[in-house]
């Protein structure tokens, strides 16, 4: 064993296996090479032994990256020749030469620089290892500093309308994602993330759970047996059943039962599914990547002709997750592939709603031709703005008008004359969809004109530049929105700050040179301390009177107006096998039905609308989207000790008061993600409520049969509601109690959080702690290069 994976070993915390690796001969040319059950076999341990594979995967990526740059700096005299589509996979070709080679090495030194800082909190934890309260403290505040923020886009499109293609052009994958058929769409939900492990592209296919798919078995079964063979293609149910059916089973499901269906011998392609684990695929190139995962991504209404004995999957998927090696768009961003309108099976359907709430942003995808007036986006938009508004935390929705280069009778033009009917028409579709936007009452309930952007994309331009340059395609455009959500610089500082802060505290701690004057300073930030709680109180207090006067007038307003909702939703011309298939569908799935095509009826929604409505406005007030505004009218964000004006006066104390600064804004950030959290649990409560109730409701409706049974659903109904009209009154309170609690937490925690660190920083007894001069001296040089370097630019000199 060399020094190389003695030191390495040393930096991972993994001291105790040194000798282990030593007995192996384990150098540094076989420690790139060591195999998973080579590692196994070496370090018996579980818990070491992830750390030892996490941190050697990060090493090799860190090489591999070493080797691109090198590459870059020093290129190849063969590649002079190269086409520009050889080049696309570059995504600094977008930046001039000078500006391209800064950003590679200040990019490239960032990563050293947070590579070595992590290196270095690993040591430190390693030697806090005395146990008292000072030192337990310490290390978690350096466990804390790991964290990996990434910014979920979700993404919308209806088949056809391009947004595989779009998002291959953007991330610069001309092939990853499946696109050209218009037979197929898109049918689970797929993330794209980068692969900071690995050079290979790679595949993580979650499946549904064995119990689940029996279930939709039996509901099949059941639904055949009621029905028989004479639905058509009008019913979208029998339409849905069949299509998965025969996706997975060919045309052998006709004839078996559910409980045939289950046989091991179906899924021997699959033994993942059975196993209840996950499927990965790895794959050296993206066309290989797609080729292979097509079939647990689309359903195809030819995918039986011609494909005699192909299985698909997708029935049997719950999530896709695809990695995309290299990849500077999405370093801490994940494109969220999404169906438009959830699924009816429940865990999708969970899923769905959880990421889509989760969504920083919301790309609305279309083709511009009648872009304004395509019904199936608008629709789409409307019918998610609740969850993403102010039941998630969407700061933007960009409406993306794909195939601007598509013109009729555009063959005898010059590519003057082309250049110019293309980005006229951009400009007139891109006021089209605004005028059509301030149109929609309900969606901009919950968004305002400034977080809705039009974009007029053309991927094939992108690539071609036969009418439009680049950055006329607006796919550029997108690139710098997804590079600035990225933001990679900000985390290096970030971790860099803070551990550069913890390290002054131990320091600090170890000299106690505060120690004459400490009381008094403790006085003053407990002082500054209180007076601060209270202004978070009192803005809390105000927030509480304002939702319940809100609630107050909704509550009223939902007791007037629930009979005629009945009334529009049971009664109004509808009649007939239809209506009774569809009220039938809405009852079975407790007050929802989502179907394949249209709008997703929620009667539960329809019912809590005045409460929904009278709250929105303080709701979207108290809960601002917009991170820096941050919730309560920013009070947690201006929470503040006055650490800063303190060290002027204490200066013996200001390693400790700059700590207190970081715990400041550590305690900001952690309560403002909490709040967007637990935001949306307080939001969805007026609806949840109101489902709850009805309940008991929609089972006595199922159960009539025969002879009347839609008038007798629709009677039970009605009279179910009347008899528990008190609903609104109870969604009211629930909501309010929620509020409440949330305000509680905020403020216990922020109290003891502060109170905590204050404690520990100036009051702790004498303890045992290691010197960490060098280490302090180490992190500070790095921050002075991140911080105090003009614009930001790094040198190389570490």
């Amino acid at each position: 064993m060399d020094d190389f994976v003695r030191t390495k070993l040393l930096e991972w915390g993994l001291s105790e296996w040194v000798e282990k690796f030593k007995d192996k001969e384990i150098d540094a040319d076989s420690l790139y090479d060591l195999d998973d059950q080579e590692i196994d076999h070496v370090i018996t341990k579980a818990g070491p032994r992830v750390k030892f594979k996490k941190n050697l995967r990060l090493l090799k990526c860190k090489q591999e990256q070493e080797a691109a740059d090198l590459a870059q700096v020093f290129p190849s005299t063969s590649d002079t020749g190269k086409r520009k589509s050889d080049l696309q996979s570059d995504p600094s070709r977008l930046q001039s030469p000078a500006k391209r080679q800064r950003l590679s090495v200040s990019g490239f030194v960032e990563s050293i620089i947070l590579s070595d800082a992590k290196s270095i909190m690993t040591f430190v934890h390693a030697r806090l290892h005395h146990q008292d309260q000072l030192c337990a403290f310490l290390k978690k505040k350096i466990s804390d500093l790991e964290t990996d923020k990434r910014e979920l886009v979700g993404v919308f499109g209806k088949t056809g309308a391009g947004k595989s293609s779009l998002i291959n052009a953007i991330i610069e994958e001309k092939n990853l994602l499946p696109s050209g058929s218009i037979n197929a769409c898109t049918s689970v939900m797929i993330k794209l993330e980068a692969n900071t492990y690995s050079s290979k592209y790679e595949a993580e296919i979650e499946f549904i759970t064995k119990e689940e798919w029996n279930d939709e078995l039996w509901s099949f079964h059941q639904f055949f047996c009621k029905n028989g063979d004479h639905e058509t293609e009008d019913n979208d149910d029998y339409l849905d059943a069949v299509e998965k059916l025969s996706a997975v089973y060919g045309e052998e499901w006709k004839q078996k039962s559910s409980e045939n269906l289950m046989e091991s011998k179906y899924f021997k392609a699959i033994p993942e599914f059975l196993q209840s684990k996950r499927k990965i695929l790895t794959c050296e190139s993206a066309n290989e990547l797609c080729a292979k995962v097509v079939k647990y991504t689309r359903s195809d209404s030819k995918q039986g002709e011609g494909n005699e004995g192909k299985k698909w999957f997708w029935p049997l998927v719950k999530c896709v997750t695809v990695r995309v090696p290299n990849n500077p768009f999405l370093q801490h961003v994940t494109l969220v592939d999404l169906p438009g309108n959830g699924d009816c099976n429940k865990s999708r359907d969970q899923m769905w709603k959880g990421i889509l709430g989760n969504c920083s942003t919301v790309w609305i995808v279309t083709e511009i031709n009648r872009a304004a007036s395509e019904k199936e986006a608008w629709e789409i938009l409307e019918s998610v703005s609740s969850l993403i508004g102010n039941g998630g935390k969407c700061q933007q929705i960009h409406f993306i008008c794909t195939k601007s280069d598509l013109l009729d009778d555009s063959d005898d033009l010059s590519s003057a004359d082309v250049h110019d009917l293309i980005t006229e028409r951009n400009v007139q579709a891109t006021d089209a969809i605004k005028k059509e936007f301030n149109k929609q009452s309900k969606i901009r309930k919950h968004f305002t004109d400034d977080s809705f952007k039009v974009f007029t994309v053309s991927s094939k331009e992108f690539l071609k530049e036969n009418y439009l340059s680049p950055e006329e395609t607006e796919i550029p455009k997108l690139q710098r929105f997804l590079q600035d959500l990225n933001d990679c610089h900000s985390e290096t500082v970030n971790y860099v700050t803070r551990a550069h802060r913890i390290l002054s505290l131990i320091q600090g701690a170890i000299s106690r040179g505060v120690d004459s004057k400490k009381g008094e300073v403790c006085e003053e930030l407990e002082r500054n301390m209180s007076l601060q709680l209270d202004n978070v109180r009192k803005e809390m207090e105000d927030t509480y009177t304002a939702f319940k006067k809100c609630l107050d007038d909704g509550v009223e307003k939902s007791k007037c107006s629930y009979g005629e909702k009945l009334k529009n939703f049971l009664y109004d011309g509808k009649n007939g096998g239809a209506f009774y298939n569809l009220l039938k569908c809405v009852v079975e799935n407790g007050g929802v039905y989502k179907p394949k095509k249209g709008k997703p009826i929620n009667l539960n929604m329809k019912l809590a609308s005045c409460l929904i409505d009278s709250i929105g406005a303080e709701f979207r007030k108290t809960f601002l989207n917009e991170v820096k505004c941050g919730a309560f009218s920013g009070v947690i964000n201006t929470f503040t000790l006055n650490a800063d004006s303190l060290i002027e006066e204490y200066q013996n104390a200001e390693l400790q008061l700059r700590f207190l600064k970081t715990e400041e804004e550590k305690i900001e950030a952690k309560l403002n993600r909490i709040i967007q959290k637990q935001m949306k649990k307080v939001y969805s409560s007026l609806t949840e409520t109101v489902e709850n109730i009805m309940e008991e409701g929609y089972k006595k409706a199922l159960a009539f049969t025969g002879e009347d049974t839609l008038y007798n659903m629709r009677e039970t109904i009605k009279n179910h509601v009347h008899s528990k009209k008190d609903m609104f009154e109870q969604a009211k309170n629930t909501m309010l109690e929620k509020l409440h609690d949330l305000m509680v937490y905020v403020l216990e925690t922020l109290e003891k959080t502060m109170k905590e660190s204050i404690g520990l920083s100036f009051k702790a007894e004498e303890c045992l702690l290691p010197d960490v001069s060098t280490e302090l001296e180490m992190v500070k040089k790095y921050y002075n290069q991140l911080v105090g370097t003009p614009d930001n630019e790094i040198s190389l000199t570490l």
